[in-house]
């Protein structure tokens, strides 16, 4: 039945649609294979992208010529760009999704995606010969043959769903677990160890009283995700925050003694960051209420999802005390929230292309690699069809570092410090955040991609005009000043000093009372030039950040100089670190099991101290 292919993506997650998506567009042969192809980049948790460092992700992603901005910016009902108070380093873009449309979008951009089939199947085991994956064997007993496979298998891998003292067998709720995979992985050589997340209720939104709710509004001018051109939205739909109460705790712990995550059923360990209403009371006992976002699922449905009440705990429990929530007195949900627990595989195991170091042309990408979230999952299943694609033809692996992407600082985390509790992205991983913008995403990474065959021309030539509007913005404004006629009365209005001569236009902008487009406003000549660029809005606040945080973005340049000298001194794989003495006995033991490829590497495993680093340095001559 089925021809041989150059690459298998076995799921079709986020990671999985990704993966598939970039080894098509780069040109291999590709077969996505699902159990179910009506849940194609299925939101199985909440209807949203974006976010804190993840939003970042997004745009990276599409910077590269994934799909995941682009789908987010046609299904969004809602566009909000946080962390707007503070430094353009944290400002993150988040929208609010259709949940169904999104699904559809994605199925349809793959299936206008050349070189890309589709199997309705359950993979079961991967054929491997020689430590050489050859291909996978699916439960209606299809042997299915290709140079390379990619597991995105996401919560299925021996999903187990719990609802208070009701467990069964599930990826999510309504499909089922995925068997035999875990299993024959772990009899190759694999580890595997056990996560779990969950989701909360879902609510009918025609038993919400709003009215008893702060209104969440979207952005007055909302953007997007994708760097190419898109229509904005013109309307938008409303979230909402409500907060729990003592009475609601009082509710919620009536059930604690049916609680499979106190009780001891659930092995995997949850989100420290994301955690369980019940976990949160329990935890921060001190704390009289907690927010929770109720938000819509879509442009067409009354179906709202409340944020911040994930349970496990019995289905009547949970409604008994979501009816104690302002607005929810009366409420009626769709679906209780549950927990599931799945099996992954600790991401130590993986090369920086995400192939498996055991089996050769294996690759795992997503919540296999122990991380949650959509973005993350996505990102990683967008380089790993990158890598695999580009082992088949014989060209370098494409690694992105730490300075250049969040991507870059997701899969260095997890192949060199693994994980012990799903990972989440945060601005906070990030060393050089300040150079890993949101706004930046395409000038750091586009042209990378178009390099090797992956954005499109259009993308190319999209970024080096915005590149050159915003030098001729910032030469502009190092070139021509603003008198104080002109500056002087905006100087008032923002309670800034005077300008007692003409000054810049670049250092009346490193006041921080003062935004460009104020400027642009008051000064003829600046209005005239603007004119004639014509940038975008983000063109000009991307210009405007460069301008501004001048001395931040060189220094913290200068400092990834200085460290690349010490990231790229290359370690060899049968290094002894056993032969070293001097060496702590941690380090000995995480270096010898991680096999770190360059020194920056190994100063990043956790439990490697910088004297054990010192140590490896004079042994090979640095």
């Amino acid at each position: 039945m089925f021809e041989q292919y150059d690459i298998i993506v076995v799921g079709a997650g986020h990671a999985g649609s990704e993966a598939a998506a970039a080894a098509a567009n780069l040109g291999s042969k590709v077969l996505l294979v699902t159990m179910n192809l009506q849940r194609i980049a299925s939101m199985s948790c909440n209807p949203a992208m974006g976010g804190v460092a993840k939003g970042q992700i997004v745009r990276e992603i599409d910077a590269l010529g994934g799909y995941s901005g682009i789908v987010s910016d046609k299904t969004m009902i809602q566009f909000r760009m946080l962390n707007k108070s503070k430094g353009p380093a944290m400002w993150s873009p988040r929208t609010q999704n259709d949940r169904v449309q999104f699904a559809i979008e994605w199925r349809d951009m793959l299936e206008k995606t050349p070189n890309l089939d589709f199997w309705q199947d359950t993979v079961t085991t991967i054929i491997v010969e020689k430590d050489k994956v050859i291909g996978v064997e699916t439960s209606m007993g299809q042997k299915i043959f290709a140079k390379s496979v990619i597991l995105t298998n996401g919560t299925f891998l021996n999903g187990k769903i719990h609802i208070g003292k009701k467990s069964f067998g599930g990826g999510r709720i309504g499909d089922p677990s995925s068997w035999g995979i875990t299993e024959q992985l772990r009899s190759l050589g694999f580890e595997s160890a056990r996560l779990k997340t969950g989701t909360p209720v879902r609510v009918d939104g025609r038993t919400i009283d709003f009215s008893k709710m702060e209104e969440q509004k979207g952005d007055e001018s909302p953007e997007g995700f994708s760097f190419l051109k898109k229509d904005r939205l013109t309307k938008q739909r409303s979230c909402w925050i409500t907060y729990t109460s003592p009475i609601v705790h009082d509710e919620l712990k009536l059930g604690f003694d049916e609680s499979p995550m106190f009780a001891g059923r659930i092995e995997g360990t949850g989100p420290r960051y994301c955690p369980s209403i019940e976990d949160k009371i329990e935890r921060f006992a001190d704390k009289t209420r907690h927010q929770l976002f109720v938000e819509p699922e879509g442009w067409n449905t009354v179906e709202y999802y409340v944020n911040g009440f994930s349970s496990s705990l019995p289905d009547h429990v949970q409604l008994k005390a979501l009816r104690r929530v302002a607005g929810f007195e009366n409420a009626k949900i769709f679906m209780p929230g549950y927990a599931i627990e799945y099996d992954y595989f600790p991401p130590t195991q993986l090369q920086y292309t995400l192939e498996t170091k055991l089996i050769s042309n294996l690759y795992f990408a997503g919540q296999i690699n122990g991380t949650t979230g959509y973005e993350e999952a996505a990102a990683q299943g967008l380089m790993a069809g990158i890598n695999a694609h580009l082992k088949l033809v014989d060209k370098d692996p494409f690694i992105l570092k730490r300075h250049e992407a969040y991507i870059g600082v997701l899969i260095d985390d997890l192949i060199t410090k693994g994980v012990d509790e799903p990972y989440r992205m945060f601005t906070s991983r990030a060393e050089y955040r300040i150079l890993l913008r949101q706004d930046n995403a395409d000038i750091r990474l586009t042209h990378l991609s178009f390099d090797i065959g992956l954005a499109s021309k259009e993308r190319f030539e999209t970024v080096k005009n915005k590149e050159k509007q915003i030098n001729d913005i910032i030469k502009f404004t190092k070139k021509q000043s603003i008198s104080p006629a002109e500056a002087n009365s905006l100087m008032a209005s923002k309670n800034t000093s005077d300008l007692k001569q003409k000054i810049k236009i670049s250092d009346v902008l490193l006041r921080p009372q003062i935004n460009i487009d104020e400027l642009i406003l008051v000064s003829e000549q600046f209005k005239n030039e603007i004119e004639r660029i014509n940038p975008s809005k983000e063109t000009l606040e991307a210009a405007e950040i460069l301008i501004k945080y001048e001395g931040y973005i060189e220094k913290e340049k200068e400092l990834v100089a200085k460290l690349l000298k010490l990231e790229d001194l290359p370690l060899k794989e049968d290094f002894d670190y056993h032969s070293l003495a001097s060496l702590s006995s941690e380090a000995r033991e995480k270096l010898s099991k991680i096999k770190p490829k360059t020194i920056g590497q190994a100063s990043r495993i956790s439990g490697v101290s910088p004297s054990d680093i010192n140590v490896i340095a004079v042994f090979i001559g640095r």
